[in-house]
């Protein structure tokens, strides 16, 4: 179905128009340096807990993670457990309060200053900058694809224009009103997301007859499982693949473990502790970020897995079949077919605001760990004055670079880079970020060696061992003849469990081989 209604253009309109007033009044309060970075450091608390929650949960969630759930089942559901409970309470009560305090007494702006003025490195500054820059593209190019592909479903949109209308939306409020403007226009967006899952969970089991009819009849349809989903270990929608399999590792490592433990490590998340004035912000935050990422996660997730009742009720398909094979299409295939015109609308503002607000976030922080981490701190070591210009040209040339990756990425690509970004930031980031906060005896040496370590071993794995990653690129295949270096089970066990343990070791290790850091700094960085 195309929706085609006088309503929407006015309901669109109207979005917009606050959008861009949220986006004029970060821009007037956007005075300093800090305003810009860190929105000054006096966020009110539900707003940090929905912009946070609403950069968090992204259309790769909704979009992408949604139509995985189609393919994989409830299973998936694991990973709202992980999300609730390591991006939300430990995330906010133990790493944010910490961040918070340090970043404050580091003056540190981003997430990358952090570390480098923790181990008084330019090094890792600068290195974790350029990281962020080349790498999050790929996140953002992902989080575009979401948002287009239901424009494109919903309206009748070509795909590569629905791109470019996303990107100079969001991109004409980031780059004008920096970091008060992108939490500003978040809190909005997670309010609308909010209320559209909700009313998306409420039709759905309307829809299919209730809550136990629609889960009985997706048990049921375990005798539909295609022959090459049950060969790899897939029970139906309502178990979780047989242990061990391709299928279970793809779901355990990969979805659930690779976004639920990565969610700590995400430079763009992390900088929304360093917003709030003190401790107590971040506990009332949590009352607010827990219910709200219960709901996207939890929601998405279930109607995703869900839409197979619809499907064989309608087209006699399960949900892969009906989308053509793209788990990407699922959610809007089912959304635009299932619900009532009215919502569809209501829905594509739902995953315009998903798509929107991650952006946002996306952008300034690349923006910020190209223009101040990189260049300012890494290749001018400081000597230049106000980089908020130069963050904007960053942020213009990773937009583009996103974009490009929009076009060019394959079919069913979300919730997989979602899942490799997360990833190579654990591995990267994750080590020295909990030394940082946590462990005084972890010196300058140990991170940049878990750093370096944790990166390297993360791409390695990916180019030569992990088969999602590794045969599509053909590096190996090219070097050594071979589609993967290592064989059997080892193909599907994701980076994360191999990388990240391999960086804290190191990290353990060469802090004890080398000089502590000064009492004075220690001092300086964790004094009460």
């Amino acid at each position: 179905m195309t929706v085609s209604t006088p309503l929407l253009g006015v309901i669109v309109l109207i979005y917009l128009m606050i959008i861009f007033y949220l986006g004029l009044l970060g821009y007037k309060k956007t005075k300093q340096i800090d305003d810009y970075m860190v929105a000054g450091r006096t966020i009110h608390p539900y707003i940090l807990a929905l912009s946070y929650g609403a950069t968090f949960i992204s259309t790769s969630a909704i979009v992408g993670f949604g139509g995985a759930a189609g393919a994989l089942g409830m299973g998936l559901l694991w990973l709202a457990v992980m999300n609730i409970i390591v991006g939300i309470f430990i995330a906010f009560v133990i790493f944010g309060k910490r961040t918070r305090s340090i970043g404050a007494r580091l003056n540190a702006v981003t997430f990358p200053e952090l570390l480098g003025k923790r181990f008084q490195s330019r090094f890792i500054q600068g290195f974790s900058g350029a990281l962020i820059g080349v790498f999050m593209p790929l996140y953002a190019g992902i989080v575009l694809i979401g948002g287009a592909r239901f424009l494109e479903t919903t309206l009748g949109v070509n795909y590569d224009i629905a791109v470019l209308i996303l990107t100079i939306i969001v991109a004409a409020y980031v780059i004008t009103g920096g970091l008060i403007a992108v939490m500003y226009t978040d809190a909005l967006q997670g309010a609308f997301m909010f209320i559209g899952m909700i009313i998306l969970l409420a039709l759905t089991y309307v829809k299919l007859g209730g809550v136990t009819a629609a889960h009985e009849a997706l048990t049921g349809m375990s005798n539909l499982v295609p022959e090459s989903l049950a060969a790899g270990g897939h029970l139906g929608w309502t178990a979780m693949p047989a242990f061990g399999t391709p299928i279970w590792w793809t779901l355990v490592s990969t979805l659930v473990l690779g976004v639920g433990i990565g969610v700590l490590a995400q430079p763009q998340l992390a900088v929304r502790f360093m917003t709030v004035e003190n401790d107590k912000a971040l506990n009332r935050a949590v009352f607010v970020g827990g219910p709200f990422i219960l709901m996207m996660t939890g929601v998405a997730f279930t109607v995703g897995a869900l839409s197979n009742v619809y499907f064989q009720k309608t087209q006699g398909l399960i949900a892969v079949a009906a989308a053509k094979g793209n788990t990407d299409l699922i959610m809007p295939e089912y959304i635009n077919g299932a619900m009532p015109e009215l919502f569809v609308v209501l829905l594509m503002l739902t995953l315009l605001a998903a798509a929107m607000s991650t952006l946002s976030s996306q952008f300034h922080t690349m923006g910020t760990a190209i223009g101040h981490d990189f260049y300012r701190e890494f290749i001018k070591k400081g000597d230049i004055g106000n980089t908020v210009n130069i963050t904007r040209l960053g942020i213009a040339v990773t937009i583009l670079v996103s974009v490009i990756l929009a076009y060019i990425l394959p079919i069913s690509i979300i919730a997989r880079a979602t899942a490799i970004f997360f990833g190579l930031c654990a591995a990267a980031f994750l080590p020295m970020y909990i030394g940082a906060l946590f462990w005084k005896r972890m010196t300058k040496e140990g991170a940049i060696a878990s750093l370096l370590v944790g990166t390297v071993s993360s791409l390695f794995w990916l180019t030569f061992v992990h088969a999602k990653e590794a045969v599509p690129l053909g590096i190996s295949k090219a070097i050594f003849g071979m589609d993967t270096l290592l064989t059997g089970t080892w193909t599907v066990v994701d980076p994360i469990l191999v990388a990240t343990p391999i960086a804290m070791i190191v990290a353990v290790v060469v802090s004890f081989a080398t000089k502590p850091p000064s009492e004075e700094h220690l001092e300086l960085c964790y004094r009460k």
